[in-house]
């Protein structure tokens, strides 16, 4: 998902598989490889208070080209756009408003310079916002950005869905030759459930030869590197941070219209990184 004036433009020509899913997994379930917890957020605190500073950073603004993706929204650092419940949760809230020329607001926080890891298993549990135009996500962004730029840098999508469909999430992996509207994707379908409705657990385990994708502890896509360096080169092997945030209209799945409700949420219960 191109996201730093550089994203997906459109999803239109990919080759995507798709896989179906319930509450209860029997088949897939494996032994997790990384088991040392070296990064959390739970989320703890007062009502109304901003993500802790010495773990996220903003992005604030509209970026270039609505960060990449002709997305509506503002983002900004207000506890209206981004906060803590006092429940142990961190909610980012989509407003439809009048802000700084923008007919939205919402927020998007990153790890950069607090958290920049290479390898291991990065995860969070999440209860996603619902509506035509929502496009929360859960993604990571390597480090070296500034320097290489993007695609070259990688990207590593574990979770985002178009709020229109809310019980479809795919993850997808974005590099130099198979970026934008043509990167490695998968989506995975529950069945009977929805995302919006429910919190899940959306992770990655991450190694030199693979990328495992995870819902709810359930293994339902392995990308190999010899897969990924059949459309180009394999850019997976330096730093990464990671990224939440929830978008409003642009390229993925189209602008909100009048079924389209507002305030819209995504709460966060946790983050969790190990090696």
């Amino acid at each position: 998902m191109k996201k730093i004036a550089l994203y997906k433009i459109t999803l239109v020509s990919i080759i995507v598989l798709s896989f179906i899913g319930c509450d209860s997994h029997d088949g897939q379930k494996v032994d997790l490889k990384y088991n040392t917890l070296v990064w959390e957020d739970n989320f703890d605190g007062v009502a109304g208070t901003l993500p802790d500073a010495t773990k996220w950073v903003y992005d604030l603004g509209t970026g270039n080209n609505g960060w990449g993706n002709l997305e509506l929204q503002y983002y900004t650092n207000r506890p209206e756009n981004i906060s803590k419940d006092g429940n142990g949760n961190l909610v980012i809230t989509a407003i439809k408003e009048s802000f700084q020329g923008s007919g939205y607001t919402s927020a998007r926080i990153k790890t950069k310079g607090k958290l920049d890891q290479k390898y291991g298993r990065f995860e969070a549990r999440i209860k996603t916002p619902y509506g035509q135009g929502l496009w929360p996500a859960f993604w990571m962004l390597g480090s070296d950005i500034d320097t290489v730029t993007w695609p070259l840098c990688g990207e590593i999508d574990i979770m985002e869905l178009r709020g229109q469909k809310p019980s479809t999430m795919s993850s997808a992996l974005h590099g130099p030759g198979y970026s934008g509207a043509n990167p490695i994707l998968y989506n995975y379908t529950l069945i009977d459930n929805r995302f919006d409705t429910s919190f899940h657990i959306f992770a990655v385990e991450w190694d030199e030869n693979k990328i495992d994708f995870f819902v709810d502890n359930y293994l339902f896509k392995r990308i190999t590197k010899a897969e990924v360096e059949t459309k180009g080169p394999w850019v997976y092997d330096n730093p990464f941070f990671l990224i939440l945030n929830v978008a409003v209209g642009g390229s993925f799945g189209g602008n909100p219209n009048s079924t389209t409700s507002f305030p819209q949420k995504m709460t966060i219960d946790y983050v969790k990184v190990y090696q």
